[in-house]
């Protein structure tokens, strides 16, 4: 499992890694903000998908142990979103936090993928072991929830920045959700059993 999750770590920085390649060789084509905005922000989602996609695989394929790698794929979540955050940041507005918030108030987009960026802080925050401790089980449960939050917030923001071509926000949007439609069901299912055996007794 070590070397597994190395593997998974390496590749988890291939995206990241292949960027700064692409901008040390200036192939990042006319528009290098743009290239590495949009791309920061596509694996940004990527990884809330596949985050969010760990406890019904391993449910469906029977595999527990692939509960092993949820934490380090959330935070690559909070890495590539926080280089998304970061080119807005600095090389788009060059930290001019006027105009930012400017942004953030009158622009939808940017404040649904500002609400999505935010809502990550606190499962970044918390990942650790002695705050899972700290937390205990439930309420950490309930603080990683706002996975649900950034990961909606994210597919808006992306949804209400394209203009035109929407297939890719809206592939987006339907594997989300599918993974709540899926934790939705569970937790129905839950219920129901849970009252049914209460009636029982």
């Amino acid at each position: 499992m070590k070397w597994t999750k190395i593997l998974v770590f390496a590749l988890c920085l291939v995206p990241a890694v292949l960027l700064i390649w692409k901008g040390f060789h200036q192939d990042l084509g006319a528009n290098p903000i743009e290239k590495i905005t949009h791309t920061t922000g596509d694996w940004t989602l990527r990884f809330l998908a596949i985050t969010l996609a760990v406890t019904p695989l391993r449910r469906l394929l029977s595999r527990p142990q692939l509960i092993k790698f949820r934490r380090m794929l959330g935070l690559f979540a909070f890495f590539y979103g926080s280089l998304h955050f970061m080119t807005y940041l600095w090389l788009d507005k060059f930290f001019d936090f006027a105009e930012i918030t400017k942004d953030v108030y009158k622009r939808p987009f940017i404040t649904a993928g500002f609400v999505a960026f935010i809502s990550m802080l606190p499962l970044a925050l918390t990942s650790t072991a002695g705050w899972i401790r700290r937390l205990g089980g439930r309420r950490w449960q309930q603080i990683h929830r706002l996975i649900y939050l950034s990961a909606i917030a994210g597919v808006i923001h992306y949804y209400w920045l394209v203009k035109s071509d929407i297939r890719l926000p809206l592939l987006y949007g339907f594997i989300v959700l599918v993974l709540l439609a899926y934790r939705l069901i569970v937790a129905q299912r839950k219920s129901t059993s849970r009252t049914s055996v209460a009636a029982a007794d």
